[in-house]
């Protein structure tokens, strides 16, 4: 079975004593790999290799480092399709999602293409009598990337392509659950021409959040994951002094007026509440139609297109959203949908014991993988816990409302609340 290492100074490393962790193919259910998960010496042995690569890195030039980030997006770019299907094959997300994160990823590399102009100082002649000011804009040092599961290279690749830019040397811990495209990048990292010890890729849990949280040589840390584990990191990554970004839970909402056109709203509701099986942070996972009739019509709108989707393998043509990411997922999304049955909201289409032991893709049964059917409930009220939480499967809840202000009075008094559209 293939084992799923570090990649540490520019080499893959088994570490000392890794705790192997399975690695699921979610369309089957069946465990395809296991990746070690570094204990607190791997990870200090990580932030090593980017604390001894500063000095050299911060004091590259900007068009030095701005030609190694080219080269990268290249390289990206070149290998698209083995990414996508690397993400694909570990999260179970259908290969246009995959492609499409990439390319999301990728426009923060072009990004980061540009910062030279970003990266300008400031001078002002004689802010006082016999007194000039300047500004320099200096690198932290080594900054780290705890991120999760739903975009494993997306949401790395909002973090790293800036830091490295901007002369900083960076760790990042991936998830657990689909660790293999990290590598895949540190790989092409390698052949873009990074020095080795500027990009590091350190497999863990707890034990590795910790060790970066508490080491005084991590000088900044960003994280993308749930609100409780958010909220841990800020306090615990503060209190040691650094600066942190943690991105939290979310749930977004569509308000839908009676004068809207229901067919265009139907459409993009049903394509962003069960796209990549609701796994995503700005999933719409909450409808709110105005008025009883507005609520009646987009209820049938949004049932049709149900009907006409595809579950499956995210490999194989014509599906469109794949499987749950784990069997844990699988597990809280049930739950969740049986806590709205029995709260009293309107089950309209249940997608719970959705069946494709007789499917298969290249000869492997798809009837073990993690599946589940997309979901809708009507009648929902904001007490429910299928209104409160954030859900994170193919489920979308309709919250009824009598005017516009009560609409917009929902995702504003959330304590998730994020996106909205309204139609």
């Amino acid at each position: 079975m293939r084992t799923i290492q570090h990649w540490i100074a520019g080499e893959l490393t088994s570490g000392g004593d890794g705790r192997p962790s399975p690695v699921f193919n979610p369309a089957t259910g069946e465990q395809q790999a296991e990746v070690l998960l570094g204990s607190r010496a791997d990870v200090e042995s990580a932030i090593a290799a980017a604390w001894d690569a500063f000095p050299a890195w911060s004091q590259t030039s900007i068009s030095a480092r701005t030609k190694v980030l080219f080269a990268f997006r290249e390289l990206v770019n070149a290998n698209a399709q083995r990414i996508a299907e690397a993400i694909t094959d570990e999260h179970g997300k259908v290969l246009s999602d995959a492609l499409g994160e990439l390319q999301r990823g990728l426009e923060v590399v072009e990004f980061a293409c540009g910062i030279p102009q970003l990266m300008k100082g400031e001078f002002s002649d004689q802010v006082s009598s016999g007194v000039d000011s300047f500004s320099f804009r200096e690198p932290v040092g080594v900054c780290a990337g705890i991120t999760p599961f739903n975009f494993p290279a997306m949401v790395p690749m909002w973090m790293f392509p800036i830091a490295i830019a901007t002369g900083n040397t960076f760790v990042l811990k991936p998830s657990e659950r689909d660790p293999s495209v990290a590598l895949i990048l540190a790989e092409l990292w390698q052949q873009a021409g990074l020095p080795d010890g500027v990009f590091n890729v350190v497999h863990g849990d707890k034990v590795a959040v910790d060790t970066i949280l508490d080491s005084p040589r991590v000088a900044a840390v960003s994280f993308v994951g749930s609100t409780p584990i958010a909220k841990y990191i800020y306090e615990r990554g503060t209190a040691a002094g650094k600066r942190v970004q943690a991105l939290g839970g979310a749930k977004n909402h569509a308000i839908v007026m009676p004068d809207a056109e229901l067919d265009f709203a139907a459409d993009h509701l049903a394509a962003a509440a069960f796209g990549s099986a609701g796994e995503r942070c700005m999933a719409l996972s909450v409808a709110v139609p105005v008025g009883e009739e507005t609520a009646e019509r987009l209820k049938a709108a949004i049932v049709e297109r149900i009907g006409n989707l595809t579950v499956g393998h995210g490999l194989e043509k014509g599906v469109d959203y794949g499987p749950l990411v784990a069997q844990s997922a699988l597990d809280r999304v049930n739950r969740l949908i049986e806590e709205g049955v029995q709260a009293g909201a309107d089950i309209v289409v249940d997608g719970r014991g959705i069946d494709l032991s007789d499917k298969e893709f290249e000869g492997e049964s798809l009837g073990g993988g993690f599946f589940i059917g997309p979901t809708l409930f009507d009648k929902v009220t904001p007490e429910m816990s299928i209104y409160l939480e954030e859900i994170f499967g193919p489920v979308l809840v309709m919250v009824r409302a009598n005017s516009f202000e009560e609409a917009i009075r929902l995702p504003n008094e959330h304590q998730y609340g994020n996106g909205v559209a309204i139609f």
